[in-house]
C-alpha cells in the first residue's frame, strides 16, 4: 500500500485532525515569510506551492484530494518560508500540527518507518524533478509527468502546470496538440 494513504489512514483512525479549513479559489493558506508548522490533508479541491522571484512565479508541488500538503521547510525547521501556499480552487483541509503529528510519528516504529518513506519518497520525486528540468526537453518532461500523474491534467489548470514543468502556457499547448 502506498505509505501515504497507510498514513492517512492511521491518522483518521486515531482522530488526530485538530480542524478543518475551506480556501476560496486563489486564497492563500501561507504566504512568504510566514511560519507554518502545520500538516495538511486535501479532502475536495486543488492547492498549488510556488515562489515568487523578481520576474515570474515558479510553481513547485501541486496538492489535491488525499494528497498532504505543508509548506516543508518551515515544517521542519519552524523558520519561515520564501514559499506560498494557494488554492486553485474552493478547497476543504484537514489540519494537524506539528508536535501532535510527530507525537504519533514517535508513538510507534511503524508510523516513524511510514513517516521516512514519505520524506524519502518526496527528496526522490524532487530529484527526478530537478534532474528533468535540467537536462530533459519539454515534450520529455511534459511526458514524464503525464505518466507518473495524470490526475494533475485534469486537476490543475494548464498555466500552473506549465509554470511546474518549466515552460510557456503556448509550449505546453502546443506540446498537448502534437
Amino acid at each position: 500500500m502506498n505509505p501515504i494513504s497507510t498514513l492517512i489512514e492511521r491518522l483518521n483512525h486515531k482522530n488526530l485532525w485538530q480542524k478543518s479549513l475551506e480556501l476560496k479559489r486563489n486564497e492563500y493558506l501561507k504566504v512568504k515569510g510566514s511560519i507554518d508548522t502545520n500538516l495538511y490533508l486535501v479532502e475536495k479541491g486543488a492547492l498549488r506551492i510556488f515562489v515568487i522571484d523578481e520576474f515570474e512565479e515558479h510553481t513547485i508541488r501541486f496538492g489535491y484530494q488525499n494528497n498532504l500538503i505543508a509548506a516543508l521547510d518551515s515544517f521542519l525547521n519552524e523558520k519561515p518560508s520564501e514559499f506560498y501556499i494557494q488554492a486553485l480552487k474552493y478547497s476543504s483541509l484537514k489540519v494537524i500540527d506539528k508536535k501532535t503529528y510527530m507525537n504519533f510519528v514517535s508513538s510507534s516504529i511503524e508510523n516513524t518507518t511510514l513517516w521516512q518513506q514519505i520524506l524519502e519518497s518526496f527528496a526522490l520525486q524532487q530529484m527526478e524533478r530537478e534532474r528533468d528540468i535540467l537536462t530533459t526537453s519539454p515534450l520529455e518532461r511534459y511526458n514524464r509527468v503525464l505518466k507518473r500523474s495524470p490526475q494533475l491534467f485534469q486537476e490543475i489548470p494548464n498555466k500552473y502546470i506549465a509554470s511546474y514543468l518549466r515552460m510557456t502556457p503556448e509550449t505546453l499547448s502546443r506540446i498537448k496538440k502534437s
